[in-house]
């Protein structure tokens, strides 16, 4: 009997090439199919010698080379690519069979096509993968949802692939349906927020004090060996640096400051929307992108009046950089915690339980947002399972009770010199909404009630009311 492959992987282009390569590195034996041929013929002729390859050239060849229970990776386009694919498999499976969706979908999707094929008795396990084309080949964080019965077969393929931190393996089974998925939309929308805290504080920087991106490159270098040490501040360190080799001038100063995106922080703000979640420092991420790429709108609006932009001097100066390394750890612990208590909502609202401090455990590191300070996002979650917010946590608390002072000398700055900076006033907005012991919410509802008779609750007694405005007594009355 000929050799079958422990796992197949359909979709070879970049993404799905390495992480075939990664699984056959780990000694699996890989089954290899796409709709160009070639492609196929190409990754056998290139990476052959690095494992245990099985190329097909049909959809039934495919399935054929697959042990049972068939382990099927998906890596196409999201959308109607990934339906097309599911439709071309499918009809060929067993039940107890596996189709692993591994590119960036909807969680909305992978619930849909999860319920269509559990009922054909096949297993549909919607499934993050983080780290971009290196850490499919080296080891990404992987988040698989799906049933727990899929997991039994394939977490231990995705455990022996993924990224290792202190000797633990960057994947857990985050839930059942679209979990895996959800939680990767809300890691992407993190990612997000992140990324713009830390273009913010490049700004600051250069706006504030005159600093070349050389020298902001050595300042991200110095913040990288200690509680901001990650992944995103070092290569932000590295591209600072990087001088362009066609002008010689800095290269962050030659490329066009238009960010684009695919769509995964839209979805989380969407999303939050939907579940009443406030993730405002997600938002401001997404709508800077959307600012920054509004070209037309940008240039009619650049001869509006502003305030001078003279750099800090003195005191102000030599405090100023250490100031914004706090308000950006400060902002930083907003954002986390704005994802993580959309994850609790989200599990809340789809019947998931998932583990929050296991998530952060498994963003250590793959992927995007592997970070030192996930370590104590992990154990902050596995002391207090009910933790309300990362901010009432002892570390996070402290830490954010320590940047006060600078987190609001920081956005006065940025206000008073002109510098954009949503991403850090939006953080602390949250902060104070958070802390406030009473919001202006209550004049809000008193607006509703009187143009709309959308009535209201009181603070002194049960039950909700409405002020009859239109007439002269203005009597209220239960609703």
């Amino acid at each position: 009997m000929s050799k079958k492959a422990s796992i197949g992987v359909t979709g070879l282009a970049v993404m799905g090439r390495n992480l075939a390569r990664n699984l056959a590195r780990h000694g699996h034996t890989v089954a290899l199919h796409n709709r160009s041929e070639q492609r196929t013929r190409d990754l056998v002729e290139q990476f052959g010698d690095e494992g245990d390859f099985i190329p097909a050239y049909s959809a039934q060849e495919f399935v054929d080379a697959l042990e049972r229970p068939r382990q099927i990776v998906i890596m196409v386009k999201a959308g109607a690519p990934t339906d097309a694919v599911i439709d071309e498999f499918a009809p060929l499976l067993e039940k107890g069979d596996v189709i692993v969706d591994a590119g960036n979908a909807h969680f909305a999707d992978t619930r849909r096509r999860e319920a269509a094929l559990r009922e054909r008795g096949l297993h549909f396990v919607g499934t993050g993968v983080s780290g971009g084309e290196e850490g499919a080949l080296h080891g990404p964080s992987i988040m698989p949802g799906g049933s727990k019965e899929s997991y039994e077969s394939l977490g231990p393929l995705f455990e022996d692939i993924s990224a290792k931190v202190d000797g633990e393996p960057c994947c857990t089974h985050i839930g059942p349906d679209g979990a895996g998925h959800f939680v990767k939309m809300v890691h992407n929308g993190i990612e997000y927020a992140d990324m713009q805290l830390i273009a913010e504080s490049f700004d600051l920087l250069r706006g504030a004090l005159g600093h070349s991106p050389a020298q902001i490159a050595d300042v991200f270098r110095t913040w990288n060996t200690g509680r901001l040490d990650s992944y995103l501040i070092e290569i932000t360190a590295e591209v600072l640096a990087h001088t362009d080799a066609a002008t010689g001038k800095p290269f962050v100063d030659i490329v066009t400051d238009q960010a684009e995106q695919k769509g995964t922080g839209r979805w989380t703000v969407q999303t939050a929307l939907d579940l009443g979640v406030p993730v405002s420092g997600i938002a401001e991420a997404v709508f800077a992108r959307s600012l920054s790429g509004s070209a037309d709108l940008r240039a009619a609006s650049r001869g509006l009046p502003g305030p001078s932009r003279a750099p800090l001097t003195g005191a102000a100066a030599e405090s100023f950089a250490d100031d914004v390394e706090r308000a950006l750890y400060a902002s930083k612990i907003v954002a986390y915690a704005q994802g993580f208590n959309q994850i609790q909502a989200g599990g809340a609202e789809f019947g998931w339980d998932i583990d929050l401090g296991a998530v952060a455990k498994i963003w250590r590191g793959g992927c995007i947002i592997r970070a030192k300070f996930l370590d104590d996002v992990s154990a902050a979650f596995a002391a207090e399972p009910g933790l309300p917010t990362l901010l009432t946590s002892g570390d996070f608390r402290k830490a954010v009770e320590d940047a006060q002072d600078s987190w609001r000398s920081v956005v006065a700055t940025a206000v008073r010199l002109g510098i954009p900076a949503p991403g850090f006033s939006t953080a602390l907005a949250y902060y104070d909404g958070l802390r406030a012991e009473r919001l202006p919410a209550a004049l809000v509802q008193g607006q509703r009630d009187f143009f709309g008779a959308h009535t209201y609750r009181r603070v002194d007694r049960e039950g909700s009311f409405h002020t009859a405005w239109a007439t002269s007594d203005r009597p209220e009355s239960p609703a």
